[in-house]
């Protein structure tokens, strides 16, 4: 029987309805969640994600700012604006839209804003704080996975998981995450350097791909019953469609999904739900701010 496909769509208005009601609930109280994003230059991707992070702050009732600087802005300007949101009490959440001109140094200013306005959960000190189970913001990626695996009636107590991937973006923080005491799964991260990975991956109860690699978990690298959430995005050509691409994940949907439980689909499964995360983290900073966590 064909895997049940877990909807990240679904899944994510779900969570933005409920967040919703709760801002009515904040707003009462005289709260009002707030989001910056800046970005810089002009990548079409870019402007994308930051306009769908912008609607779902107004679904969601969180008051959104925007800052948007030149391709050949100098990193003392983007420090500039972000120390500005530091220091501004209405501002709950800072977001610096990724990727950044070549000239600006990433690590940098991931580094120059608050801990407690991160909430794309980069920073070092808020990775430190999910190593030893001390959680004030998860990373939005992942736990967009581990969301879609626990709403689609899943548990990863117990479960024997592979990670495929090592990225700081999604491998390393989910291994993390699944290793602590609340999640009680036994993990086990994989890469290209992994000896044996056909036989690790068949031996997984729940296998999360981030590799980046074009349906590269097939359906002879899985068992029946399995759970797989994919993280991947890649464009591949399509020759006789209309635009001569299309979007594939990092699985092999068609031949995997005959012989799993659940899967999730690209597009519209693990996408959605990072921008319903830094939504919760939104709303997170914001309780913490006015000390109602």
């Amino acid at each position: 029987m064909a895997a049940r496909i877990i909807n990240g769509n679904e899944v994510s208005q779900q969570m933005k309805d409920e967040m919703k009601d709760e801002v009515v609930g904040l707003k009462g109280k005289g709260v009002e969640p707030c989001l910056a994003v800046i970005l810089v230059g002009d990548d079409p991707a870019s402007k994308v994600y930051v306009s769908n992070k912008k609607k779902a702050c107004e679904y969601i009732g969180i008051r959104s700012l925007e800052t948007v600087l030149p391709a050949d802005a100098t990193t003392d300007q983007l420090l500039g604006v972000i120390d500005g949101y530091n220091k501004d009490k209405s501002v709950h959440g800072i977001l610096c839209q990724l990727p950044l001109p070549k000239h600006i140094p990433e690590t940098k200013i991931l580094r120059s804003i608050l801990p407690e306005k991160d909430v794309d959960c980069f920073h070092p000190y808020n990775v430190g704080l999910i190593s030893i189970g001390e959680v004030r913001f998860l990373p939005c990626t992942p736990a967009g996975c581990l969301e879609l695996i626990k709403r689609g009636g899943f548990t990863t107590s117990g479960a024997d998981v592979v990670i495929l991937g090592r990225s700081n973006i999604v491998g390393r923080p989910l291994s993390n995450m699944l290793d602590q005491r609340n999640m009680n799964a036994t993990v086990m991260m994989c890469h290209t350097k992994t000896k044996n990975l056909k036989e690790k991956c068949l031996g997984a109860d729940i296998i999360i791909a981030a590799m980046g690699q074009p349906e590269f978990l097939k359906g002879d690298m899985v068992k029946e019953g399995v759970v797989v959430i994919d993280v991947g995005i890649n464009r591949v050509e399509a020759p006789g469609t209309e635009r001569g691409w299309k979007l594939v994940g990092d699985v092999d949907f068609e031949a995997v999904k005959e012989k799993a439980a659940a899967i999730t689909p690209v597009p519209g499964g693990v996408g959605p739900m990072t921008i319903a995360m830094l939504m919760k983290n939104t709303l997170t900073a914001a309780k913490e701010a006015h000390g109602l966590l």
